[in-house]
């Protein structure tokens, strides 16, 4: 059985030629000169050197606390979108997609390989433009290795969302959740 052609279903594809992204110039302009700048001055940084990096991100507009370790490894779409509290950790390979706020409160840690993404397109359009959504998570939260934490979402105080978990929908305070998508698996109980 052969697959209908595009002549058979028109309309089914989206039409791309039309995506003008809504983002300004000034915006444009910074990410350009920030990637240049992570490039040659970010990424190949030694390990332990989170003070220099902290200082590259606040001069990029970020706002970045006491304490904060971000390793040479973190891709940063746009700082002046990043508000990192006390003592949050970025781990290595994070992806944050900075299209809107990614707000990481006090004590926070994002795990190697996570991605938080604070934007999407609008699938129902044909030039799907683009939507920002602000994500937070609160204070003495951990986003585990790998997972994914879309647009729009809060992730409670305390909460954990397991290895490889897809957040599609916000997480109350101390929820554990994961899976794809993610769901809870249990209250986290805290010892002291």
């Amino acid at each position: 059985m052969s697959s209908p052609s595009n002549s058979e279903s028109p309309n089914t594809q989206p039409d791309l030629s039309r995506f003008v992204s809504n983002l300004s110039w000034q915006n444009r302009m910074l990410r350009a000169v920030w990637g240049i700048v992570w490039l040659l001055l970010f990424r190949p940084t030694p390990r332990i050197a989170f003070a220099w990096r902290r200082f590259i991100l606040r001069m990029f507009g970020a706002k970045i606390g006491r304490g904060v370790r971000v390793y040479n490894s973190v891709r940063v779409f746009y700082p002046p979108n990043l508000q990192l509290d006390d003592q949050v950790v970025v781990g290595p390979d994070v992806d944050l997609y900075s299209v809107a706020t990614i707000h990481l409160e006090m004590n926070v840690m994002v795990s190697q390989y996570a991605y938080l993404c604070a934007a999407t397109h609008d699938y129902t359009l044909a030039h799907l433009p683009l939507i920002a959504k602000p994500i937070t998570v609160r204070r003495g939260a951990w986003v585990c290795a790998k997972a994914f934490i879309g647009p729009g979402i809060e992730i409670g105080a305390d909460a954990v969302i397991a290895a490889a978990a897809v957040v599609v929908k916000s997480v109350g305070p101390r929820e554990i959740v994961g899976g794809n998508p993610a769901k809870l698996i249990k209250l986290r109980e805290m010892r002291s």
